[in-house]
């Protein structure tokens, strides 16, 4: 029966309709997606930085671990409490702080005279862009008709590659016309103050999520934002769905980890969002875009060579995203990462396989590792990166949204702490061969948690979804509609 209803109450709105408010939403969202660009550059640019960093800071291995990781780590605190904090205090404020502690994490970089101080303005970093990666892909989710949901919160990722390519291009262009300068990194990572910026001052005059501003019994805001975001009719429609299920969640009055703990079936879906965001990372796709130049140096490229390669993966990246919103509303979510993951698993496979059968000092095992690279990074942004943030944001409950986002990212930014903090230790142990094999045989085991735990939620509201998803009808639907494919 809940299924029969959410079915319904998709297909009984309002159609979309082209005007100004289409042009209203697009600028929101670019506005909004500074955040995006913030978390890539600032996850990227250690990747060209980091060797003059070191030097001029006099680092370790281990200490070039703890810089990197920093950031990381931070980002898992910041996704869990800025999750929480954009649930009570607003989706829209919240982003505006983000873009307050992104500039400031960056002038205590730029300006570090040793390694603490470095850390610090990492961690900042990190608490900013743990928080952008939870918030901002809600806030999209939350403004967006069901119809385009997938495409228009998908561009936060978009965005997100298109930063760790700025960075790449940024750190190839300064590496190799001011390397020979002292504190050149310094200027690489000055560079995204800029967009911190442009956020800050963008987001002051964009509207507030109208599902939250419901939530809060604004029904006045809402109506406004919705109308500046859709057609009136539309609008006015949109609005009585979520005063129907504001009033049924003050009824239910689930909040916080006891609430979630309490209902099996949230249980159940917190645990799928954990799982994804885990089996994403997992993939080590981190560990390409952070010690990218690293991996390309082990392949054979010299430091120079590897920085300017090292711009290969980001370029395909940002290709792997457009296409990926092209089809985000047109590719079932679970066909997405079933897909993504056959592809990434085979790739890591053939990398394996390469570094064994190229010895090093083989010309063409650095050009065959690099296009193996390459391939593995377009496969994931084009069918598991983008999808599985947007699916992140659009399958819990409007109550647990900013919670459950908070969860399932924080143990994504932990298990990619992690990685970041081994990755080279473990290529230095067991090689290239050893550790891309080692991330088939987790592949494969994603693989098989998306196929039997993962449901599906494309072409389906964000209400209609909170239905099934609270009843446990979502796991019965997405069961039947598979067997009807």
């Amino acid at each position: 029966m809940a299924h029969a209803h959410a079915e319904g109450s998709s297909t009984t709105l309002p159609p979309l309709v082209g005007g100004p408010h289409r042009k209203r939403l697009g600028l929101v969202a670019l506005i909004a997606t500074f955040g995006g660009l913030l978390f890539g550059y600032d996850t990227g640019v250690i990747n060209g930085a980091l060797r003059p960093m070191a030097e001029e800071l006099g680092l370790n291995a281990f200490t070039e671990g703890v810089a990197t990781s920093s950031l990381i780590f931070a980002a898992a605190i910041g996704a869990m409490f800025c999750g929480r904090l954009s649930d009570g205090w607003g989706r829209r404020k919240t982003i505006i702080l983000l873009a307050v502690l992104f500039f400031a994490g960056t002038l205590f970089v730029v300006f570090t005279p040793n390694l603490p101080v470095l850390v610090i303005g990492r961690i900042i970093l990190g608490l900013a862009v743990g928080g952008a990666s939870t918030v901002v892909p809600v806030f999209l989710a939350e403004l967006a008709p069901y119809e385009i949901r997938g495409s228009l919160a998908g561009r936060n990722e978009l965005m997100i590659v298109t930063g760790q390519l700025a960075a790449f291009v940024v750190n190839a262009i300064i590496g190799n016309t001011l390397g020979h300068l002292d504190g050149v990194w310094r200027i690489m990572f000055a560079i995204c103050a800029l967009p911190a910026i442009a956020l800050f001052f963008g987001m002051l005059r964009m509207p507030e999520s109208p599902r939250w501003l419901i939530e809060k019994g604004d029904r006045a805001g809402a109506l406004a934002v919705l109308k500046s975001v859709r057609s009136e009719d539309r609008a006015l429609a949109e609005l009585a769905e979520l005063e129907k299920v504001a009033d049924e969640e003050k009824q239910e009055s689930q909040l916080g980890w006891r609430a979630i703990l309490g209902n099996r079936n949230l249980t159940r879906i917190l645990l799928v969002g954990i799982g994804l965001g885990v089996a994403q990372q997992l993939t080590g796709i981190n560990s390409i875009m952070y010690f990218g130049q690293t991996v390309l140096i082990e392949s054979g490229f010299d430091e120079s060579a590897a920085l300017i390669a090292n711009i290969a993966p980001g370029v395909i990246a940002v290709v792997g995203g457009v296409i990926a919103l092209a089809m985000m509303d047109r590719l079932d979510r679970r066909k997405t990462f079933a897909i993504g993951l056959t592809l990434t698993t085979s790739c890591h496979l053939l990398i394996g396989v390469a570094s064994t059968v190229l010895e090093v000092g083989n010309p063409l095992r650095p050009w065959v590792i690099l296009f193996l690279v390459v391939a593995f990074v377009g496969s994931m942004q084009t069918f598991l990166n983008i999808a599985v943030w947007v699916y992140l944001s659009e399958i819990f409950p409007l109550h647990m949204r900013g919670v459950g986002m908070g969860i399932s990212v924080f143990m994504l930014w932990v298990v990619n702490g992690v990685l970041s903090l081994y990755f080279l230790s473990l290529v230095e142990a067991i090689g290239i061969t050893g550790t891309f094999f080692l991330f088939a045989a987790v592949g494969a085991l994603a693989l098989l948690f998306v196929l039997t735990q993962v449901p599906e939620t494309r072409g389906r509201t964000l209400e209609a979804l909170e239905e099934d998803v609270t009843t446990g009808a979502i796991y019965t639907v997405s069961k039947s509609a598979a067997r009807r494919r």
